[in-house]
């Protein structure tokens, strides 16, 4: 290593420390807060969308499969780098499949009950 070389372990390889160690907290504090994370940024609540008529149903639906995608996203994210995370990776993946029952339940809401 010459003088004019940074170390390799300078403040480039700090700042992504740093900036993984803030996306790791933020996503801990939105799993605490019981809250869901859309692509906006915006923290929806299911008492937001009471409506029973179809419209209010697709928007919903939609919404959820956004943060489906958002925290497929995210997991994916942690799993290449922050491997060590096993305990909010297991939460974002249980999180996840409750997203996903749901998405479920919006689209069986959204079907008739036709007894033929």
């Amino acid at each position: 290593m010459s003088q004019g070389e940074p170390p390799e372990n300078g403040p480039d390889k700090k700042t992504e420390q740093d900036d993984a160690a803030k996306q790791r907290a933020k996503l801990d504090a939105l799993l605490l807060s019981g809250e869901r994370f859309c692509a906006r940024g915006f923290a929806a609540k299911d008492n937001d969308f009471d409506g029973a008529n179809d419209e209010a149903l697709a928007i919903r639906l939609a919404t959820l499969e956004q943060e489906h995608r958002d925290l497929d996203a995210a997991i994916t994210s942690l799993e290449i780098n922050s491997p060590y995370e096993r305990l909010t990776i297991a939460r974002l993946k249980k999180k996840k499949l409750a997203l996903k029952d749901l998405i479920q339940e919006v689209k069986d809401s959204m079907l008739p009950d036709i007894i033929a």
